[in-house]
């Protein structure tokens, strides 16, 4: 068990408290009930009025409703607490994990642990209490029989060894059930993600149909798993239904000789009635198990994103420079292999390196490295010396400014998303990276300029694009990271984006290039192939072997 996950539970007491308060009303209640109806009985037999044992079992069933009412509360408020809190730290370490946690996790696989398996482990104080509150009724009935006749605690002790291996077999079968049910449930929301992100592909093609039936695929399987789950439910229910009826018959009829032998009276064979199965409770709460086996399984999905490491910051400050950027015998492992093998790669300050590949050679891989988005396996990248590992993250943030093919437009209105994350910034600064961004001219069209809200702001693809390039040249940053990030604007455009990079400051750039128009206006170019650096060196050289020229869709006599 991860301890964050007890502390996040554990973190509010006052809600723990309210239900092992209620708890303990209950079972206290509970437990004296038998013996106050056998006491009534016994005294009204005896010729009694019974009064006073009448009105203590009306107490104790006050008592007992009370806590009963007073555990539903708290359940439901220690569950929606620590859901709360465990979804919270969820998604920081989701977002401290960054782009990394694609290695490890799919979307829909995230989306999925945090909405569906952090209230499953957040019932964890509920469950517990729970388990604790039934244990003592048992025990609390094997004393009261005891205290009756031994004999009766012999009789339903030999149901125990029994009950006590259904429990073990049914949580087992359960939590792996439950866990594969979330296991498809998250499939099934990681299918749904592809689809919406490529709906107008699909609707284009006319393929909705077919795609339909991919994103429902696991449907089948899930519904097994539930059904399975539930037959294993209404089995031990079953064998439950019958082994503590029967234990309690056999109580009763040892109680019964015990009358007839003088050695109880009527009363006590009644609360005997009573105390058998209290005796036998934890061995009969099939609810319980249920949401045990669930609990199991959702602490199994959380506890697997917290243990995923996080690389801890960096503290030192960021030196004078302007922009080198190394890279070291940088290694990125993923699920099949190497993303990128011992790269070593060296941009002087103020250069412009594009980065030349196949698609799947590990571009975006190695952007992403450079830029800190991702941690080396093996390696370290430096900036002006010192590795990104080692720097201070709000420096690092500051000196590394990302664009990317795809980006998220974040914020309110069009002014907060260029400059989201930026910090206090000079006056004119948002409009000077409009304009280098050549985006100022659709912006100025918008109905309140950089004012507009962006649901009110009806933008094409590359016009997004030059958003995000105007996001990444606001910053006063040393290191300019392009992901492809002019590969939705038209020639001349990007052309002109490109000229504007070069006039801006003598900021060092990285850039994903898929035309060889990009990579031929860069100082240098690294040709990827499978992780790895095949050659570097400007692109008037490289371009005289056919194997690069075949990196790009362009005819080999466009330079």
């Amino acid at each position: 068990m991860d301890h964050r996950l007890l502390r996040v539970v554990c973190a509010a007491p006052a809600g723990p408290v309210a239900l092992v308060a209620a708890t303990a009303l209950n079972v206290a209640c509970t437990l004296l009930l038998p013996g106050a109806v056998g006491a009534a009985a016994d005294s009204v037999l005896d010729g009694g009025s019974g009064g006073a044992p009448t009105l203590r079992l009306a107490v104790l069933l006050a008592g007992a409703v009370l806590g009963g009412a007073g555990i539903k509360a708290a359940e439901a408020y220690c569950t929606a607490d620590a859901t709360g809190r465990l979804r919270s730290l969820l998604l920081e370490r989701v977002l401290a994990h960054g782009t990394a946690a694609e290695r490890s996790f799919g979307a829909g696989d995230l989306s999925s642990r945090v909405v569906t398996g952090a209230p499953q482990a957040a019932k964890m104080m509920v469950v517990a209490v729970s388990g604790v509150g039934g244990l003592g009724m048992s025990i609390g009935g094997l004393i009261a029989l005891w205290l009756i006749d031994w004999r009766l605690v012999a009789t339903v002790s030999a149901a125990v060894p029994l009950g006590l291996v259904l429990m073990r077999l049914f949580v087992r079968r359960a939590t792996d059930l439950s866990t594969r049910y979330q296991e498809l449930q998250a499939e099934i929301s990681s299918r749904m993600l592809d689809a919406q992100t490529g709906v107008r592909t699909i609707r284009g093609a006319g393929t909705w149909r077919r795609e339909a039936d991919r994103v429902l695929a696991p449907l089948p399987e899930l519904a097994g798993s539930g059904r399975a789950l539930w037959r294993a439910f209404g089995r031990m229910q079953g064998q439950g239904t019958l082994l503590v009826p029967l234990t309690g018959l056999a109580a009763l009829a040892v109680a019964g000789q015990g009358v007839m032998a003088g050695r109880t009276t009527p009363g006590s064979m009644i609360a005997v009635a009573g105390y058998a199965p209290m005796a036998l409770t934890i061995l009969a709460q099939v609810p319980f198990l249920l949401r045990l086996a669930r609990l199991r399984a959702g602490v199994r999905r959380v506890t697997d994103v917290l243990h995923v490491p996080v690389p801890l910051p960096g503290g030192r400050p960021l030196p004078p420079g302007q922009g080198e950027l190394s890279l070291r015998g940088v290694t990125v492992l993923g699920p099949d292999g190497p993303l990128l093998h011992e790269v070593d790669l060296t941009v002087s300050a103020g250069w412009s390196l594009a980065v030349v590949g196949r698609s799947g050679a590990g571009k975006t891989t190695l952007a992403r490295v450079a830029g800190g988005l991702i941690t080396p396996d093996s390696g370290e990248v430096l900036l002006d010396g010192v590795p990104l590992a080692d720097l201070e993250p709000t420096a690092l943030r500051g000196a590394i400014a990302h664009a990317f093919e795809r980006p998220e437009l974040l914020g309110t209105t069009v002014a907060d998303t260029i400059t989201y994350g930026a910090g206090p910034l000079p006056a004119g600064r948002v409009e000077l990276a409009l304009a280098r961004a050549r985006a100022d001219g659709f912006v100025r069209l918008l109905p309140e300029g950089t004012a507009t809200p962006l649901r009110d702001a009806p933008l094409s693809g590359g016009e997004i694009q030059r958003l995000g390039l105007a996001r990444a040249l606001v910053r006063d940053a040393r290191l300019l990271v392009l992901d492809d990030a002019t590969s939705s604007l038209d020639s001349v455009t990007e052309a002109q984006v490109e000229a504007a990079l070069a006039d801006a400051n003598a900021r060092t750039r990285l850039v994903v290039a898929h035309r060889a128009g990009t990579a031929a206006h860069a100082d240098l170019v690294a040709w990827i192939d499978d992780g790895r650096v095949r050659a570097l060196g400007p692109h008037r050289e490289l371009w005289a072997d056919p194997r690069y020229r075949a990196q790009f869709s362009v005819p080999e006599n466009d330079r």
